[in-house]
């Protein structure tokens, strides 16, 4: 009789719970209490979101890499490296550490750090400048996330103003005088080296700075070199110094052609050096001449190719062939992004600056150096120029992060690289030379307190 309507079951049930009756009003009421809190909720959400990082749509936000919005600022991804920048980086000053300024002026003090700007090498003088004004500097070691130690040391190199064992030499002499360098082993260290030789130009930089943060160019030097000093995991990849006269807003020394009025499908422009793919490339275009420009440079004499006359011959190509040189990096793959054509990388080993946020398969086409030969140039010709424009229109929205531009720009360079040394930021310091107590004291191997080691300091 469980189920009969004279059970008596009913009446108990209203006599001891008096539950109302749902009704179609109930079902929606609750169905608006619901809609009601989830939109109240996101609303929240959304509002705690840093003012740093503001998706302009919803396909913003599930983008990973870095792009430009209608108004043509660059949007940061979060993914790539996160909601905002909060460092302090401590730059040494050459007056106080002895040594420091044989690295940045030679051992005369003769070299003026304004003839160090130019060249590959630029780099070391503009990074030093850049956080030298860098909101994100402080005085205070004691606060520092970081320590940036200056050098020239290629330039200074050279101009004659050190030889290599003196280099040496002044990069030991120097560190021994870091206590701060000591705690962490080098760790929260940065230094910068600019040329295809990278770290190696300290020649016992495997000793002294293999745990430091270093910014180069260069990612693979295993030709000349047992050993590559770039880590994947501790150093950063940095843009080559590409000419400010074609990285600075407003007038250029040469703008960008029409595709149409390109003459050549593609060009290198470069020496020999001896290298493979380089003399494929050279015997390539006396074989195909109204296709791939490869003209014999000259850098010195009265036939010297001029700025002004190797960005136009650079210009007048859809691609730009970047092979390989004395070492992987080419400083030709940056400078094609400010003539506006594709890029085609014929270096294998290479590595390419700010891989969090750069989608480089978008803007650039990697090509194996073992295969240079007319299948590259059918290959090439066979794609058209739409796909081309869209590919340097994406180029065109990117290539501000090879610009040593001050923090003032909405995109520079330096943007990218303190969002990478952002990422190296350790909360704790140690070294095999540190040791801590109880008290969180930290103490060396004679239960020195940290606060009173003094130079010279022996190193590993």
């Amino acid at each position: 009789m469980l189920g009969s309507v004279n059970s008596k079951a009913r009446p108990y049930s209203a006599q001891h719970h008096q539950q109302p009756l749902c009704t179609r009003k109930h079902q929606i009421g609750a169905l608006l209490l619901v809609a009601t809190t989830v939109f109240f909720t996101k609303l929240l959400d959304r509002s705690s979101l840093p003012c740093s990082f503001t998706p302009a749509d919803p396909v913003t936000a599930s983008r990973s890499s870095v792009h430009v919005t209608n108004g043509g600022d660059l949007l940061w991804p979060h993914r790539g490296y996160g909601p905002v920048v909060d460092l302090k980086i401590y730059v040494y000053d050459e007056r106080e550490i002895d040594g420091l300024k044989a690295l940045m002026s030679g051992r005369d003090g003769a070299i003026d750090s304004t003839s160090c700007l130019k060249g590959q090498w630029g780099t070391q003088v503009k990074i030093h400048r850049l956080l030298q004004e860098s909101r994100f500097r402080t005085r205070k070691k004691e606060e520092a996330d970081l320590f940036f130690v200056p050098a020239y040391a290629k330039c200074v190199r050279m101009m004659g103003g050190l030889n290599d064992k003196e280099i040496n030499q002044t990069y030991v002499k120097v560190l021994s005088q870091m206590p701060y360098f000591r705690r962490s082993g080098g760790r929260d260290h940065i230094f910068v080296f600019p040329s295809g030789a990278g770290a190696h130009l300290f020649r016992s930089w495997a000793k002294f700075i293999n745990r430091s943060i270093i910014l180069t160019p260069e990612g693979d030097r295993t030709d000349k070199k047992d050993t590559s000093a770039f880590n994947t995991w501790k150093d950063i990849i940095i843009p080559g110094n590409v000419d400010d006269g074609m990285t600075t807003n407003g007038a250029t020394l040469v703008r960008p052609l029409p595709l149409s009025k390109r003459k050549y499908l593609a060009n290198y422009l470069g020496r020999a050096q001896g290298k493979a793919g380089r003399l494929k490339l050279i015997e390539l275009s006396k074989k195909f001449p109204a296709k791939l420009e490869s003209p014999e440079l000259k850098f010195s004499g009265p036939d010297k190719l001029g700025k002004i006359d190797y960005f136009e011959h650079l210009r007048n190509a859809k691609f730009c062939l970047a092979p390989r040189g004395e070492s992987s990096w080419t400083l030709r793959f940056y400078e094609s992004f400010f003539v506006e054509c594709v890029p085609v990388i014929l270096s294998d080993e290479v590595e390419l600056p700010f891989q969090n946020v750069v989608d480089y398969t978008q803007i650039s086409i990697k090509w194996p150096s073992t295969r240079i030969g007319p299948e590259l140039l059918q290959y090439l010709e066979s794609i058209s120029d739409e796909i081309i424009e869209g590919m340097i229109s994406r180029g065109r929205q990117v290539r501000c992060l090879w610009a040593y531009a001050s923090e003032s720009a909405s995109c520079s360079a330096m943007h990218a690289i303190l969002w990478e040394l952002q990422i190296k930021v350790r909360l704790f310091h140690q070294s095999t030379e540190t040791f801590w107590l109880h008290d969180g004291s930290i103490v060396n191997r004679d239960w020195v307190k940290f606060s009173d080691w003094r130079p010279p300091m022996p190193l590993p």
